[in-house]
């Protein structure tokens, strides 16, 4: 999967410097209907999500760069138009503060996924089964609530959860998307309790036998939504990719697909989006318009 930076500025004039004119002409003319960039941020969902975009923009003949960002800097790059779109939204509440700073310079298409759950989540032989038990049974869990990156919105909905359930015996944990699930598959080798912070859909539910805990107060709200957004001016300056991404919307399960699909020890996301995409063109077929 090839990573370009943002700015069309510094992407443009470093092939001009690498490649010479020459080959910088004939990338402009390969290029005819433009290049969509992408921000999403490194959690399993969106890799999916971004990937399979990418793909589908292709068929449609659109280049497509793709950049890895944390939450904030992705929602910031959309919002400066260093990014054309994000499908990685999290709302009403997990990105609300993001989207809060940056509404008037961008444009929510709406949902592109339904179904969404944010929580702690343990094994489910675990005998503690609410947030409000935790503290009570913080030394089952090494005294750690194992996190993802520190941007994420799901790890400022922890924080507030930890105040609000008055949890002080154990110590909410960064890292990653990876690491927390590499936390997880080691402590259910063990048979050993954690918590973690998770949401859904995550590929790990179709993999392990999980639970969320219960959270009588409601902190992490109900279900959301994950959105498409652009940037404040897409629709004008490329109608038919915007007309794409305002299309897009499949269900949890077809994106559990393509996250399985990316769990094997060699998997290639974007190779692996190209081949849902080409084997799932009833689905495609409606998100692209009759002039694309």
């Amino acid at each position: 999967m090839t990573q370009q930076p943002l700015s069309r500025r510094i992407r443009f004039a470093s092939l001009a410097m690498i490649a010479g004119a020459g080959l910088a002409a004939g990338t402009a003319q390969a290029q005819d209907k433009g290049t969509v960039d992408l921000a999403y941020v490194e959690w399993a969902s969106e890799v999916a999500s971004t990937n399979v975009v990418r793909a589908v923009l292709e068929q449609a003949g659109y280049e497509v760069d793709m950049t890895s960002l944390s939450a904030a800097a992705m929602w910031q790059a959309v919002a400066t138009g260093d990014a054309d779109a994000i499908v990685a939204a999290w709302l009403p509440t997990t990105h609300a503060d993001y989207l809060e700073r940056v509404n008037d310079d961008v444009v929510d298409l709406g949902a592109n996924l339904d179904g969404t759950k944010l929580g702690l989540v343990v094994p489910a032989y675990t005998d503690v089964d609410s947030i409000a038990e935790l503290d009570a049974n913080a030394d089952a869990f090494d005294g750690t609530i194992t996190g993802i990156d520190p941007g994420a919105g799901l790890m400022s909905l922890t924080e507030q959860v930890v105040e609000s359930y008055d949890i002080e015996e154990l110590d909410l944990q960064s890292g990653s998307g990876a690491t927390m699930t590499a936390a997880l598959d080691s402590a259910l080798k063990n048979e050993q309790d954690i918590v973690v912070t998770s949401w859904t859909p995550h590929w790990m539910f179709a993999r392990w036998d999980l639970k969320y805990l219960e959270d009588p107060q409601d902190v992490y709200g109900g279900a959301e939504q994950i959105h498409t957004i652009a940037r404040d001016g897409l629709k004008e300056d490329m109608p038919g990719a915007y007309a794409i991404l305002d299309a897009f919307e499949w269900t949890p399960e077809q994106m559990g697909e393509v996250m399985l699909m990316n769990q094997s020890g060699d998997a290639e996301p974007y190779e692996n989006a190209k081949q849902w995409v080409e084997e799932n063109q009833d689905v495609v077929q409606e998100w692209l318009p009759a002039q694309s």
